[in-house]
């Protein structure tokens, strides 16, 4: 990889949906120290409106929200032309394998379980936007 594919990568715009202010504070953190560029959106609606406005590279989406669900606005995203291209990483609390496998057949590109690893999310960010 040369220096202009390092910098394309590491200036990515990520679109954060979460609707706990703190794990978007702590998702950011982690996502900006990452060296990207950061947007956040609190629903599932918000996080289409966003997704098809901001063009981010990669979404990182909680499930469980009140309103829409991740998985619901996951489909919604796979129905625009405009969106279904941007990959999804689901980030949840809900860390049962049957959990990861649904959000895998979901469409998830990664599925990350909270408490968040900075590394594990950083790689899998990296992967999605490489893939």
């Amino acid at each position: 990889m040369n220096c202009s594919q390092e910098a394309e990568i590491a200036m990515s715009k990520i679109l954060i949906v979460d609707d706990s202010p703190s794990q978007l504070y702590s998702l950011r953190k982690i996502v900006e120290q990452g060296g990207h560029e950061t947007v956040v959106a609190e629903s599932g609606e918000k996080a289409i409106e966003m997704a098809a406005d901001e063009h981010p590279e990669v979404i990182l989406m909680d499930i469980v929200m009140p309103g829409m669900s991740g998985y619901q606005a996951k489909r919604n995203l796979g129905r625009s032309e405009i969106t279904r291209h941007i990959p999804v990483i689901f980030v949840s609390a809900k860390d049962g394998e049957a959990d990861r496998a649904w959000g895998l057949r979901q469409g998830a590109r990664e599925y990350v379980t909270k408490p968040v690893n900075a590394t594990m999310l950083l790689t899998a960010i990296s992967e999605a936007m490489a893939a």
